[in-house]
């Protein structure tokens, strides 16, 4: 079931004070510059091609969702560890019932035995937030929800969705911010639920799921408002390109930031917007629901801030 709450007035102006100050506070986590590259140039179409149109310069990618179907892509290579980054911007208006998932996973299609690491941003009626919830499966089980909130309205411009992936955390930042760390055990046991074996592909989608998505499925889609549409800019990806039977990197090379020291913990500086993200944003944490888990993960036991 969906939970949501508002924020107070004191919470927004801490909000607003907060946004004034992120770009300041927030590390560059060594990412350098990606130079402008084609849709072709990283992607194939998954599914309903004629649902995916892109910009006269070929720069923005539009996926789009009506009563017959959705659309959606993937990269053409596959990971493993490494940091993926795009700009998205959601669906505006009424959009109760259309999720826009953007994630990776170890197979194409949801495969019985797949790893995957959702970001999915949850459609709502006009005038209500967006919910992002984000996910990590294991050899094809999931149930590791988390729900935010977002300090501004993703429909009205572009911002970045993040993910950095090593042996030791996995983080998920929205415009650089981390929203989620979703941590590996340095000592054993490891956590057993996290996803460092298989590579993986990239994909974005955007689908009906109101069977679930808004207020746990209360609110339907209205199809009356279709087309749908998602759009999708600057795709980033540092990583080590998987070819099988190995991968394309060595992983302990100084030029993977990503997999280095400094990435296998929060720094200073993002744990400080870390902590006001957990006081201020979070709606939903598996790891607090008792009554869905009596006896909680393992997984939960360890420290995002170690």
């Amino acid at each position: 079931m969906e939970r949501r709450r508002s924020l107070s007035s004191s919470s927004m102006a801490a909000l607003l004070l907060f946004i004034v100050t992120l770009t300041a506070s927030s590390p560059s986590l060594g990412v350098a510059a990606t130079p402008k590259q084609s849709f072709e140039d990283n992607f194939s179409i998954m599914w309903s091609e004629d649902h995916f149109k892109t910009s006269e310069d070929g720069q923005i990618w539009y996926l789009s969702l009506d009563k017959e179907t959705g659309c959606g892509f993937q990269t053409k290579n596959s990971y493993r560890f490494g940091w993926f980054s795009m700009k998205l911007k959601l669906v505006g208006g009424d959009s109760a019932g259309v999720v826009t998932a953007y994630y990776m996973c170890s197979e194409n299609g949801a495969g019985p035995e797949r790893d995957e690491i959702d970001f999915e941003f949850l459609g709502n009626r006009t005038g209500q937030p967006y919910i992002i919830q984000t996910n990590v499966y294991k050899n094809g089980t999931g149930g590791r929800e988390m729900r935010h909130l977002l300090w501004f309205d993703p429909t009205e411009d572009y911002h970045t969705y993040s993910i950095l992936w090593n042996n030791h955390q996995l983080v998920f930042f929205v415009d650089r911010v981390p929203i989620r760390v979703y941590k590996n055990s340095d000592k054993e046991p490891n956590n057993d639920f996290f996803p460092n074996q298989k590579p993986m592909y990239l994909f974005s989608s955007i689908w009906n799921a109101d069977d679930w998505a808004t207020r746990g499925g209360l609110e339907k889609t209205d199809w009356k408002k279709a087309p749908f549409v998602s759009s999708y800019k600057d795709f980033s990806v540092e990583g080590c390109r998987w070819e099988d039977p190995y991968p394309a990197c060595v992983s302990t090379t100084t030029d993977n930031w990503w997999d280095q020291y400094d990435a296998w913990h929060l720094s200073k500086d993002q744990k400080m917007d870390y902590a006001w993200v957990q006081r201020n944003l979070v709606v939903y944490d598996y790891c607090r629901d008792l009554e869905r888990y009596p006896k909680l993960p393992w997984e939960c036991s360890i420290s995002p801030w170690a």
